[in-house]
């Protein structure tokens, strides 16, 4: 969102003091890209959604699909059957019910493989629509996270030299009222002063040291915080120059900088791409009351073979008859599929998606708005920033002339 105002503030990092074994904020910054888990989980993120780009593309593609089976028939019958039976005394004859049993058993392998193409669903060709605008999304957002992470690094490099400097002030702020403790002590044995005045500077050298403790701690928290980002300890850090070239912003309008942001924010441009997903869905979602087309081979082959055995009394045997066959069928079609009422699904879902839409689009405006507002903050803080270090140096200087006429006006026994 702010990488060219970033770009801008770089020299920074680059004009550091030239301290033997530490390190910059360059260096700092690389072992923050290669273990700063927040990245490393943005980065996993964006793996995962573009993944469902061939996942939305898989339906729209041949389906080819196949199976095998094997199957056993064991089958035993017994049915009464009327047969003529004659005797001695009956040359005619008479019908009898006799029982006719029969045993078979056959066995069967199938193959069958089936090709299917879509050839009309706009469901699926919306939901691929929307697949690579997520995608797109998940882009900006691993960019976005990787902007971040050039601020947090940045914010936590300058943050551990900002407290090592109140540091070092609070250390030379304790040694100075020390001295004035001791000052004042002197005063009072010679009595040139009251203990009052003793009471009060070990009050205020009290109070120093308890700064340089809480300047200590200011200092190790914000070294770990640093440890957070880059996952492991690190030394000494380089000091900025002290005559650090402090450039304005080029172009030196905010304006500027906030079309730059309208066009060029990957926090924009990944919710814009969400609007796009959302209205991709809404289209996919009505779809549903359109017809959809696909087409079908399917091919089948049944091998069988089998024994078969009749029993019939009062006759002989008829033995095994061995059969075996093959049958082979092939279905080619077309399917045309026509919705016609769901229940009010479709309807439903169609509305809800809409809704969805109008939540990222209120969202996408949320996050206009914002990164505007931070763009001019931004600039804003750093033209401040720039004339604060301007007046700052120049106190410096004022300061450094008091120090020098106070010690001269010592020397010649005008000042205390």
């Amino acid at each position: 969102m702010y990488k060219k105002l970033l770009l801008a503030a770089l020299p920074m990092g680059i004009a550091l003091a030239n301290i033997a074994g530490a390190e910059d904020l360059m260096q700092i910054y690389d072992q923050a890209r290669n273990s700063d888990p927040t990245l490393a989980a943005a980065e996993s993120t964006k793996y995962a959604t573009v993944e469902d780009v061939p996942i939305a593309r898989a339906p729209l593609l041949p389906q080819l699909n196949a199976s095998l089976s094997y199957l056993r028939d064991d089958n035993s019958s017994r049915s009464l059957s009327p047969q003529l039976v004659t005797t001695e005394q009956d040359s005619v004859g008479n019908y009898v019910l006799l029982p006719f049993d029969t045993i078979s058993k056959s066995r069967s392998r199938q193959a069958q493989g089936v090709l299917s193409q879509s050839i009309f669903n706009w469901g699926n060709i919306e939901r691929l629509k929307q697949a690579h605008e997520t995608a797109a999304s998940s882009d900006s957002d691993y960019e976005t996270a990787s902007q971040d992470l050039m601020v947090r690094t940045a914010t936590a490099y300058f943050g551990v030299l900002t407290a090592e400097d109140q540091l070092k002030f609070a250390q030379l702020n304790e040694k100075s009222l020390l001295k004035q403790l001791d000052q004042a002590e002197q005063r009072y044995e010679v009595g040139l002063s009251a203990i009052t005045d003793v009471h009060v500077a070990r009050a205020q050298h009290d109070a120093a040291v308890a700064q340089v403790i809480t300047a200590q701690n200011a200092v190790d928290t914000a070294r770990e915080s640093l440890v957070q980002i880059t996952g492991k300890d690190f030394g000494d850090l380089k000091k900025l120059r002290d005559q650090l070239p402090l450039e304005r912003p080029q172009p030196d309008q905010v304006q500027a900088w906030v079309d730059l942001a309208n066009t060029s924010s990957p926090s924009i441009q990944s919710q814009q791409h969400l609007v796009e997903a959302a209205e991709h869905n809404v289209h996919a979602f009505r779809s549903g009351h359109l017809p959809t087309l696909s087409a079908s081979i399917t091919r089948t082959d049944t091998p069988g073979w089998g024994t078969t055995r009749s029993i019939i009394p009062g006759q002989e045997d008829s033995g095994l008859f061995h059969t075996n066959g093959l049958v082979g069928d092939t279905t080619i079609g077309v399917t045309l599929a026509v919705p016609i009422f769901s229940g009010g699904l479709v309807t439903a879902q169609t509305r809800q998606a809409a809704f969805q839409r109008d939540t990222q689009k209120d969202n996408l405006e949320l996050t206009r708005r914002t990164v505007f507002a931070n763009t001019r903050n931004a600039y804003r803080a750093v033209i401040a920033g720039i004339s604060e270090v301007e007046a700052t140096r120049q106190a410096v200087v004022s300061a450094q002339s008091g120090l020098d006429a106070t010690q001269a006006g010592f020397e010649v026994g005008t000042k205390t």
